[in-house]
């Protein structure tokens, strides 16, 4: 397997691999990294999809990717999705499965033309004073001493970064900023995690800083995540021949490890062992026989409370981990999963989904986000912020219906928070501990609804699930080198890890891309696939995204440059009509001097 770029790549039809017809291939798991896996055996792969099983706990596909209406309950969506044009992986494998919303489409297609006609961006990214805008006004509000923070972090080894905490690089001056405020509310970054992490966030998305305060990096779906992503490639695998096996869950895999003592040895995956339906099982394995696994989960032991319930917080066995743990025990290679996954404190939050049903609430999301929320064109542009919340607490509304069963008169709200332990603004207790009732206060609380109705219109004018889920930022945590197995492990014959905990170079987590190119590295790797995968998108490579980036984090504040007066002049002068002048003048890092203009520039094709 190897990296690649460019249309040549992009556009080539890979011959079918050697041997392809004497092999099956067992996946466990049904979320995004496994369908992906299947898709490109069977696409790139030319593997016959009748030789292709999909193993899974739940009854249902999608695993962190949900969407769904729960009987007595309401809606329910875990978390959302945000997506930009450079997912490469992603879309490389949605332009190949057929939309079910248009006809002679694919889903790459609809998606592409959704946002030509309805680009993303807030007009309220803040608020405070419950509901007052906060007037963030796009500014970072960077001092020079958390400029110098960011190029730090930027400039270090991916090795300077192992097993840092955040605030362990970044000082007080950046914790305070604007900048941070965007990031971590976001990404539901906390200042525990991984500064590794961060760096990795930094350089994958440096051509969206422009794009951070007001979210017009971002695109979206138009339905919720599994309506519009999960289910059209679902029913293209089923078409394709793929076997779902529901109600299995896989227990444990054996391997045949021969050391070697000049190097990683052999090792194959001989056996699945699982319980489907309460009855024990398995399946022996020889070296045609490939397995994929999904390790790990952020989903695992969510639990889902209701608008009189709250969530619990289930601390119990977790079939994904405990999974892993067994893996893992076998081989060093196999990964550290008690590095993610053994601290719930710091890996936990919670969402919950708000259904109006007063038709006054939609009046307070207008008036904050400018917008007629029942236009089926975009709300919120993203996450709105209450800066001042003791929770911290964000909510978004996307285009509606958000579901496609959505009575017209009601709107779908996404509410998350990253402090659920402290006790809240008008509900004096902590998210984790509230009802979905409660957290509808909290909301409407900040979203300025008069006090003395906002009781009236939690009881009776809303219907919230909340969902706690203790995994949740779990591969977020601080990790080195070897927590996080490769995709396919050295020696590896047979297998491969997939997921948000496999390692791939330069990708970040937490993001659908990282899932799908997981799927696709195992799926070209263990069938020898001829074509490149597409590399991360390289901007952190291109001198104009990084000094665009660099004007957009000093707020189009020039650069100050050291020295004396005559010395600087002399450098200017010396600038004046060569490129790289013209480069910094033109992103506003210098001043215009003499035949130096700026200028608008069209060639920055990076937003």
């Amino acid at each position: 397997m190897y990296y690649s770029n460019g249309n040549y790549e992009a556009f080539a039809r890979p011959r079918k691999p050697a041997g392809v017809d004497d092999k099956s291939a067992w996946l466990v798991g049904a979320g995004l990294a496994s369908m992906s896996a299947a898709a490109f055996m069977i696409r790139d792969g030319r593997m016959a999809g009748e030789r292709i099983t999909i193993l899974e706990r739940l009854r249902l596909p999608g695993g962190a990717l949900d969407g769904i209406k729960e009987p007595k309950k309401g809606f329910v969506i875990r978390g959302g999705r945000e997506m930009e044009d450079h997912f490469e992986c992603l879309w490389d494998l949605f332009r190949s499965v057929p939309s079910i919303e248009i006809e002679d489409a694919s889903v790459l297609d609809e998606f592409y033309w959704l946002n030509k006609d309805d680009p993303n961006y807030s007009l309220q990214r803040a608020t405070v004073d419950r509901g007052q805008d906060a007037h963030t006004d796009g500014l970072f509000g960077l001092t020079e001493k958390a400029q110098k923070d960011i190029v730090k972090i930027f400039l270090a080894t991916r090795e300077e970064m192992e097993g840092k905490r955040i605030d362990e690089v970044f000082g007080p001056d950046f914790l305070a900023s604007n900048f941070w405020l965007y990031w971590r509310t976001m990404f539901a970054f906390e200042e525990w995690h991984s500064a590794l992490e961060m760096k990795l966030y930094l350089h994958r998305f440096v051509h969206h800083i422009g794009g951070l305060p007001d979210f017009s990096a971002l695109k979206f779906t138009k339905y919720n995540q599994y309506e519009s992503l999960v289910l059209p490639l679902y029913r293209w695998l089923l078409d394709q021949g793929v076997t779902f096996r529901f109600s299995t869950e896989v227990t444990d895999i054996d391997f045949e490890i021969t050391p070697a003592p000049d190097g990683p040895g052999r090792k194959q995956a001989t056996r699945i062992h699982w319980v489907a339906d309460g009855e024990p099982g398995g399946v022996d394995l020889g070296e045609d026989d490939l397995v994929l696994a999904t390790i790990g989960s952020l989903t695992e032991n969510s639990d889902n409370g209701d608008h009189h319930t709250p969530a619990r917080l289930d601390t119990g066995p977790a079939p994904a981990w405990d999974l892993w743990r067994r893996i893992a025990a076998k081989d060093p290679s196999f990964g550290h999963p008690d590095v993610f996954g053994g601290d719930i404190p710091r890996t936990k939050w919670e969402s919950a989904t708000v259904t109006t049903l007063d038709p006054r609430i939609p009046g307070y999301i207008q008036k904050i986000c400018k917008r007629d929320p029942f236009s089926g064109k975009v709300v919120t542009g993203g996450i709105v912020t209450a800066k001042d919340s003791s929770w911290l607490l964000s909510w978004t509304v996307n285009r509606q219906p958000h579901f496609k069963q959505q009575p017209a008169d009601q709107i779908v709200v996404w509410v998350y928070s990253l402090f659920v332990d402290t006790p809240g603004d008008y509900v004096k207790k902590p998210m984790q501990e509230c009802t979905g009732e409660e957290i509808t206060r909290e909301w409407l609380y900040h979203l300025g609804v008069p006090v003395d109705q906002i009781d009236e219109l939690a009881s009776s004018g809303a219907k919230t699930v909340p969902v706690m889920m203790p995994y949740v930022t779990s591969f977020f945590m601080p990790r080195h080198a070897g927590d996080r197995p490769d995709v396919v492990p050295a020696g590896a014959v047979n297998f491969a890890f997939i997921g948000q905990f496999a390692e791939t170079s330069r990708d970040c987590i937490f993001t659908t891309e990282y899932s799908v190119r997981t799927g696709m590295e195992a799926a070209y790797r263990l069938l020898d696939i001829e074509r490149g995968v597409p590399e991360v998108f390289g901007s952190t490579y291109d001198v104009r995204t990084l000094l665009k980036a660099t004007s957009r984090l000093r707020d189009g504040e020039e650069v100050d440059l050291p020295g004396p007066k005559f010395l600087r002049e002399r450098l200017m002068r010396r600038l004046d009509g060569t490129q790289i002048g013209e480069l910094l003048t033109d992103f506003g890092l210098i001043p215009e001097l003499g035949g130096t203009a700026r200028r608008e520039r069209a060639d920055d094709a990076v937003e």
